[in-house]
């Protein structure tokens, strides 16, 4: 197969293929026959064959990431209305300079020659500035669901032709409202500018998941090889993989054995190697050798578009959730209908009809204040700046809300609790060898391999600070090991092959860490086994602390992997976890989610990798980690940047902060309409006083006054990690 010899020029192979020559071996000790029901050891097997999988994702198709777009309409919206809002702006100075209105409650005179600015700037900024609530209002008439854009097209409209109405004359002079319709649309325009900044997303999760392919296919046309799209690939087509390429559709292995890195798809922390008859993944890498490869599954029927319909799915359910603050507003119109009808009958069966008139206009416009706008627009900005400053972006303010609310925390394992990279944790030696001569044996012998374990050893000799004597003499054989001359003697690291090959045995702990799904090297010296390497994805320390404090807060927490039972259950013991998840795949994934939700808990997920995108949509908060997939993040509503769990923590203090700010706002300004609407009705005209429209608008900036400064009381939540404690 001289085809598999080297890559293709621009393929995504070029630095795999330089490291196949070092490419390593089966490492854990398996039966081929078992690779599809992964057991406990089959974890740890071939997993000193990933290199190349780390290198594949970096060329997964430029073309991918070129076409993310997905979320441009809320960029689109936000520099809408960002233009308006400063446009607006800009108008209203002049209409609320020369309002009449205004004029008298600061004690001063409008000149007769601007007597018309206000309403004619006043036109411009009701037909430009308000279109959007104009138009919103109309759809929320349609659909019947009253909400704020409804109220605020109600107060906008009726201030309008009100306002009209005392400019000519034909209305009592206090209905003259320009400078209140200027305030009420610039303050409206700011709100929704901030809402529409806090919800743009700028990722796509199926955009990500679509760069997964390859940009081209290797397909054998007889004697040839053609290079095409992967998209004309049909049923039974045999492809090329090369070492490090990505295969371009499921299928079947025919020819060639590989380790695959399938890490990105289904979890599996550890690459499994594939042989003539085994199947194969679209998405995945051929780390150490080359493929050929018989599509089984095209378009639709892969299992890439299968997480792609997931994802989809599990986001599109997710959409549906209804906001606080529309709620209120809802609330508020029926209340300011009502409050108006009832004003302006009661004025009028006591025999005052322009009295009617005047108050029942007054409710209308008072109605709507702009603290209400504000309310939730200020707190969630704040929330996600001082989460930005904490390394966790807020990408879903819905997510942010419910984060309050979670009961249960489900925890991918790989790369989430874990660190998702080897380590070496464990030497074991024989005869009078010390633990630092052996790693430094291992580590010489090691150093020229480019391979994630070899960094591993190398990385654990730094850190013991052994001095790595040098080496002569590398080569590495598939599946078997690496070999080099050491101080003048032969120096070989390797997995169960190389025993077989040297007819030597294993040492006795090997089936003890085998059983906790470690990875197992053993080094030989002048071809005499004189010890071996436990290496396992090492758990953060930082993760017992976040568990603990999850525990410690009355929240359970779940542990989910595409590893093998044994591994899982290692690390979830050393955790103090109790409920796992293992050996789960990504479609199984979020079943396990929406398994836990049928039992009443609201679950956040925390995962970094594309198996777990349709978990982390489907899950009523989604967190990714910052250093994962494209479209880990993309399907997530709240991104830890860094890859500290205790950010969970940090993610519900912030949750529940933001909520009691949200309540509170709502409340005040729900409440200034409760106190301000009866009294510009004139609930109180039989004692002799009703609301002047004058006080009734001060009051109305006033309360939004208050709601700035009560969103601003957040900046002093402390949301570092550390912390966590304390802020419990």
């Amino acid at each position: 197969m001289t085809q598999h010899q080297q890559p293709a020029p621009g393929s995504h192979a070029t630095h795999a293929a330089h490291t196949e020559q070092h490419a390593h071996r089966d490492l854990a000790g398996r039966d081929q026959h078992d690779i599809d029901d992964q057991p406990a050891h089959h974890a740890a097997s071939d997993a000193h064959a990933k290199h190349a999988g780390h290198t594949g994702n970096d060329g997964h198709g430029d073309g991918g990431h070129a076409a993310h777009g997905g979320h441009a309409g809320h960029a689109g919206h936000t520099d809408r209305f960002r233009r308006l809002f400063w446009i607006m702006l800009v108008i209203a100075v002049p209409v609320v300079a020369t309002s009449p209105m205004f004029a008298m409650i600061l004690g001063y005179q409008v000149p007769g020659w601007a007597q018309w600015v206000a309403p004619a700037l006043g036109t411009v900024m009701y037909a430009w500035g308000g279109t959007p609530f104009l138009t919103g209002a109309v759809s929320e008439i349609r659909s019947r669901k009253p909400g704020m854009m409804l109220l605020i097209a109600l107060a906008i409209t009726v201030a309008f032709l009100a306002s009209w109405g005392a400019s000519l004359g034909l209305l009592h002079h206090e209905l003259e409202f320009w400078w209140e319709l200027a305030l009420l649309i610039v303050i409206m325009l700011l709100g929704h500018w901030i809402e529409m900044r806090s919800l743009a997303q700028t990722t796509s999760a199926l955009d990500s998941l679509a760069a997964l392919l390859p940009d081209e296919a290797e397909r054998v046309e007889g004697d040839r090889i053609v290079v095409v799209p992967p998209s004309v690939l049909g049923l039974g087509d045999v492809v090329v993989v090369r070492p490090g390429g990505r295969l371009p559709a499921d299928g079947i292995v025919i020819e060639g054995s590989a380790s695959v890195d399938e890490s990105m798809i289904t979890g599996e922390s550890a690459p499994v190697r594939r042989d003539a008859g085994d199947r194969v993944i679209a998405g995945t890498v051929a780390t150490d050798s080359g493929l050929r490869v018989e599509v089984t599954a095209i378009g639709g029927d892969t299992t890439l578009a299968g997480i792609q319909k997931l994802v989809a799915d599990a986001q599109a359910s997710s959409s549906r959730a209804q906001r606080i603050a529309d709620r209120a507003a809802a609330w508020l119109f029926w209340f300011a209908l009502g409050a108006a009808a009832i004003t302006a009958i009661v004025w009028t069966l006591v025999g005052a009809p322009d009295e009617a008139v005047i108050r029942a206009i007054t409710v209308l416009v008072i109605a709507c204040p702009h603290a209400l706008g504000l309310a939730i627009p200020l707190v969630v900005s704040i929330a996600t700046e001082r989460a930005a400053r904490a390394g966790i972006l807020v990408k879903d303010r819905l997510a942010l809300e419910s984060m309050r609310t979670v009961d249960t925390v489900l925890f991918d394992k790989t790369g989430t609790l874990t660190k998702g990279t080897p380590a070496v944790t464990a030497i074991e030696t024989v005869g009078t060898l010390t633990a630092d001569e052996l790693i430094g044996f291992a580590a010489a012998a090691e150093r020229d391999s480019e391979h994630p374990l070899a960094t591993a050893i190398v990385r654990a000799a730094h850190d013991r600070d052994v001095t790595i004597p040098s080496s002569t003499d590398f080569s590495s054989s598939p599946a078997v090991g690496v070999s080099a001359r050491v101080d003048g003697r032969q120096v070989q690291v390797g997995g169960p092959h190389l025993l077989t090959a040297h007819s030597a045995s294993e040492l006795n702990i090997a089936d003890a860490w085998r059983a906790e799904g470690a990875i197992i090297l053993h080094v030989l010296i002048d071809q005499q086994v004189s010890g071996a390497l436990r290496l396992a994805d090492e758990i953060r320390d930082e993760s017992h602390e976040a568990v603990d404090a999850l525990h410690h807060d009355g929240i359970e927490v779940v542990m989910i992997t595409g590893d093998a039972e044994a591994v899982a259950h290692h690390v979830a013991a050393q955790l103090g976890i109790t409920r796992v998840f293992a050996g789960v795949r990504p479609e199984d994934k979020a079943s396990r989610v929406r398994e836990l939700q049928s039992e009443g808990r609201t679950v956040a997920m925390v995962g970094d990798g594309v198996n777990d995108a349709p978990a982390l949509a489907q899950a009523n908060v989604g967190l990714a980690i910052g250093a994962g997939t494209d479209v880990a993040i993309a399907s997530a509503g709240v991104i830890l940047a860094s890859d500290d769990p205790r950010a969970v923590l940090s993610v519900m203090a912030l949750s529940r902060a933001s909520y009691r700010k949200m309540r509170q706002n709502l409340w005040w300004a729900a409440g200034y309409n409760l106190l301000s609407v009866p009294l510009a009705a004139g609930v109180l005209a039989p004692i002799g006083f009703v609301l002047p429209m004058s006080v009734g608008a001060v009051l109305m900036s006033l309360s939004t006054i208050v709601v700035a400064l009560n969103a601003q009381l957040l900046r002093r939540l402390d949301l570092r990690p550390q912390d966590a404690d304390a802020r419990r």
